[in-house]
């Protein structure tokens, strides 16, 4: 893999100096179906995949910081560049699903889950921390179509985020605190495609950003941060979900209301496409790690026949 330096002045002022160490799960993980999740479309400026290593910019408490993955004969090998360097090293377990607990989950209950859970012994379920990050996100991908959503995130990160440093593949930016998103002019907003019912949303969560944080630290239960987040004007349960899958690695979390979900989940279990009453039916039995099997059944590579075309994207913004 070719590694290029970031170009510029105020990036040769932030510390190039690596911080390395390495990683030893207890279990078999594999990498790049763990942490790979987290990547919003092939040109998220969060997270790069490039030749088998997963490149990540955060934002820390010290400032920003570049984390670059890779595994190698078992073990994660984690580089990381910037003042949150140190932190950002501190994280790698969590990503790499050390915080998921998958016992007590039986994939008998199913050939195509026990299938999959037999090929894939090394899924885990990660976990970013950055709720926050993980809920203006998923506000921005509500009610549009996954390409729609990854330009907005790409447009607004690379404008507001600051810039990821040392050796990244290509320009790489940490999404920006609460703080800046509240400050977000409505042309701005605008030109990334983003419709003010969602602007609006992402400005109100943002005001109360640190009661969110201290709030859903002190939840215990997925139940108890899904009242949290559904607290928030604009915020619903699939919204609730999406955030706590990314930033909490939550297991049982279920994103009822997706355009694609019931439909995925029906045919890969019954043949045939339900609703999502149907769906939650269908993953009763795996209460508790429903997160899990929705994750087995995308790795299983079971899918629906398209029946049409691909849903168009609309484009509101004035021409």
């Amino acid at each position: 893999m070719t590694l290029t330096a970031d170009a510029g002045a105020a990036d040769a002022a932030l510390p190039a100096t690596p911080h390395d160490t390495t990683y030893r799960p207890p279990h078999v993980l594999d990498l790049i179906r763990t942490v790979g999740m987290l990547r919003r479309g092939r040109t998220d400026p969060t997270t790069v995949i490039d030749g088998g290593v997963i490149w990540r910019a955060l934002r820390t408490p010290e400032g920003p910081a570049t984390l670059a993955l890779r595994s190698i004969g078992g073990e994660v090998r984690a580089t990381a560049w910037g003042p949150g360097a140190g932190h950002a090293l501190d994280r790698v377990p969590r990503l790499c699903g050390s915080d998921d607990e998958p016992s007590g989950f039986d994939p008998s209950g199913h050939p195509l889950i026990a299938d999959a859970a037999h090929r894939h012994p090394g899924l885990r379920l990660t976990r970013t921390d950055e709720v926050f990050d993980a809920l203006a996100c998923a506000i921005i991908e509500q009610k549009v179509t996954g390409m729609q959503a990854f330009g907005a995130w790409r447009y607004l990160v690379s404008r507001l985020g600051e810039r990821a440093p040392g050796p990244t593949p290509r320009p790489m930016f940490a999404a920006p605190p609460a703080s800046a998103w509240r400050l977000v002019p409505s042309w701005v907003w605008q030109r990334a495609g983003v419709e003010p019912p969602q602007s609006k949303t992402i400005v109100r969560a943002a005001q109360r950003g640190d009661s969110i944080e201290r709030a859903m630290r002190a939840a215990a239960t997925g139940a108890e941060r899904d009242r949290v987040l559904t607290s928030l004007p604009g915020v619903g349960v699939w919204t609730s979900a999406e955030t706590r899958i990314r930033a909490l690695g939550d297991p049982d979390a279920v994103s009822v209301g997706d355009y694609h979900l019931a439909h995925q989940v029906g045919y890969a279990l019954t043949g045939k496409r339900t609703d999502d009453d149907g769906m939650l039916e269908l993953l009763a039995r795996w209460t508790g790690h429903r997160q899990r099997v929705v994750r087995l059944i995308t790795v299983s590579g079971v899918q629906e026949p398209r029946r049409g075309p691909r849903l168009a994207p609309e484009d509101h913004r004035a021409r």
